[in-house]
């Protein structure tokens, strides 16, 4: 049985990741800085020094990378890149900053964007974190960094990732990315990201991009 590792899991488990991974053929391992979610590992994604070298198969890291300082990001990514397989791949959602800078521009700062478990979502928790949690004390859901999708393409190849298939949903207000270490040819790689991606994604994207143009 493959075995990903589900980082900054939070009080979700496997059904709550993607069609690929919620099926008996995934064993998931949940890492999670706040005990309180009771986590299989406690740790950082910056520093998960218990996770044994290229002993996992693919990761899943679903709205945690804007957590970190933006000087931060890279150590995760490359400790994302330690513990995979040679063969591994990465799964990543995070927001999306130009869709959420368009409400922004449209002065919609404080108004709901979209309706969640957690309540109503504004432009200003996608920027800066969902301000009801941090109010009751939970600062790790503040937001500290930001992407969009050139600039985490980017990230992600400087990180040494080799293949990467990535998707915008503007509606959602998310990026998504499916990162491999090894070079995968467009239709594999294409494949697996839509195995992996949420239903409306008709396509993965492959864009082409010089990381030293992203900024």
């Amino acid at each position: 049985m493959a075995t990903f590792l589900h980082v900054g899991c939070g009080s979700k488990y496997k059904n709550a990741t993607t069609r690929g991974f919620n099926t008996p053929q995934w064993n998931e391992l949940r890492l999670d800085i706040d005990p309180k979610v009771k986590p299989d590992v406690v740790g950082s994604i910056t520093h998960m020094q218990t996770v044994k070298t290229a002993s996992i198969d693919a990761i899943y890291s679903s709205h945690n990378i804007e957590h970190l300082h933006a000087f931060e990001v890279p150590a995760a990514l490359s400790e994302f890149v330690r513990v995979l397989n040679p063969e591994g791949f990465l799964v990543l959602t995070c927001p999306d900053l130009q869709a959420v800078a368009e409400l922004i521009a449209r002065d919609k700062l404080m108004q709901p964007a979209y309706n969640s478990a957690a309540g109503p979502i504004s432009p200003l928790d996608m920027v800066f974190g969902l301000q009801t949690a941090i109010a009751k004390g939970n600062h790790y859901m503040a937001h500290r960094c930001g992407f969009t999708q050139k600039v985490l393409v980017a990230t992600l190849k400087a990180a040494g990732f080799v293949s990467i298939a990535s998707a915008r949903r503007p509606a959602a207000f998310d990026l998504w990315v499916l990162a491999s270490k090894i070079k995968l040819q467009e239709t594999d790689l294409q494949n697996l990201a839509l195995s992996h991606f949420p239903d409306n994604i008709t396509a993965a994207r492959i864009p082409v991009l010089d990381p030293q143009a992203a900024s």
